[in-house]
């Protein structure tokens, strides 16, 4: 019988079908076996595949891929198709490289900044210190970057899309806003090693966003300028029931909650037991890291009750997209439409503080932890582990009904009382 491995060391110019599928199974010794017509079965470390060749007088060499991925006959058609090109005087492996070029380009063009933030977070979220980091992640992404530039390439993406992220949220809640300022950067930095695009990163903040927004540390000294009185609120929230959409639904039910942005815009429908007129939100999506339910006063139950006769996903306030929640510009708009752009969203968190702790009687720590705010000292941490639910239910009814009265009324109200 004949070497089932053909002969070794044979020129380029045999004729191909020198080897077979079981030598090649069954090659075990480093060293090159050719197949003819240029084609080689490398043993070196592992198997693969090598097409020679020259060109201009110059020899060349062209990897083919492993034999674990390419099969003889397919290994035999790359072959021919390299020496098709030869033929015409063209390199194949430069060919290759501008076929994979081509490639990227294509892919740059389809690959949208959502499938690359999903891709970097599964590159790295597995070295990040807790699950709720990891969370944080995903819900500003989810909350205040997927429904502005989400489904936009990742090339596209230049500072004016980033400052449209940016702006809403930058005075408001200048620390979130920094952080997804962070996290838009690692993602664009990432699509750039990835070659999915190319240029200056759009989110860098020195010597760029820098030049365009305030530093965080002078927002923080006058946020809550754009908080409003709230002797006001009851005419405020009148006018806002006039409005129609899910923005002034989900500005309504942050007002009478006293949510952060972020909770309202994040909140999904298996968080409410509307039954039982509560809200548990998970401890991976607060500030403080911490489960925390949420009293429902009975306008919000009802404001949710309509929400849900048309419920299209998890989210109780939809975006614009397929399964996306509300953009966190949505509210803004709201109160600009409202000819109120000098408030802010997070402003009427300090409107429910005023109106706690001047217009009521009840505990500075039942407010404080209605806000979800983290608990000082020891004897407000014993508070702490009995929840005040109870109080703050009383404390979220009040609210809402003081929310639903007229200014001149409100004046005449005598000041409320936290039950005994």
């Amino acid at each position: 019988m004949g070497n089932p491995m053909g002969d070794r060391g044979k020129s380029e110019g045999e004729t191909m079908g020198k080897l077979t599928a079981l030598a090649v199974e069954r090659a075990a010794k480093a060293g090159l076996y050719s197949d003819g017509d240029g084609l080689y079965l490398q043993l070196k470390g592992g198997k693969s595949w090598l097409f020679k060749f020259s060109l201009d007088g110059k020899p060349h060499e062209m990897g083919l891929g492993s034999t674990k991925a390419i099969s003889l006959k397919e290994a035999r058609a790359l072959a021919a198709e390299a020496r098709t090109l030869c033929a015409k005087k063209i390199n194949p492996i430069e060919q290759r490289r501008s076929g994979r070029l081509a490639e990227r380009i294509a892919n740059a063009k389809t690959t949208t900044f959502a499938q690359c933030g999903e891709q970097y977070l599964i590159a790295h979220e597995a070295g990040w210190r807790s699950a709720k980091h990891r969370q944080q992640w995903r819900t500003t992404l989810a909350t205040y970057v997927y429904p502005v530039i989400g489904a936009l390439p990742v090339q596209a993406i230049n500072t004016d899309l980033v400052m449209r992220v940016l702006q809403p949220i930058w005075n408001e809640m200048p620390e979130t806003a920094s952080r997804v300022r962070q996290r838009i950067e690692a993602i664009l930095d990432w699509a750039t090693a990835r070659e999915l695009r190319q240029g200056e990163n759009a989110a860098r903040w020195r010597g760029h966003i820098k030049h365009l927004l305030p530093a965080k540390s002078k927002i923080a000294k006058t946020e809550s300028h754009a908080a409003l009185p709230y002797d006001a609120i009851g005419d405020f929230v009148v006018d806002l029931r006039k409005h129609q959409g899910i923005g002034a639904r989900c500005l309504e039910f942050t007002i009478l909650t006293a949510a952060r942005t972020g909770e309202a815009l994040g909140a999904r429908w298996e968080e409410f037991d509307l039954d039982a007129g509560i809200r548990t939100i998970p401890a991976a999506r607060m500030k403080g890291g911490l489960e925390h339910r949420v009293p429902l006063a009975p306008p919000v139950v009802r404001l949710l009750r309509e929400l849900a006769k048309h419920r299209t996903s998890e989210w109780v306030f939809n975006g614009r997209g397929i399964g996306e929640p509300l953009s966190s510009q949505s509210m803004l708009k709201v109160l600009a439409l409202m000819n109120r752009s000098d408030l802010t969203v997070h402003g009427f968190r300090s409107t429910f503080t005023d109106w706690g702790h001047e217009r009521t009687n009840f505990p500075g720590i039942v407010i404080d932890m209605a806000l979800a705010h983290k608990v000082g000292d020891k004897v407000q941490a014993a508070y702490r582990r009995g929840d005040l639910f109870d109080k703050r239910r009383k404390l979220m009814e009040a609210w809402a009904r003081f929310c639903a009265m007229p200014a001149s009324e409100t004046k005449r109200v005598v000041p409320l009382h936290a039950a005994q």
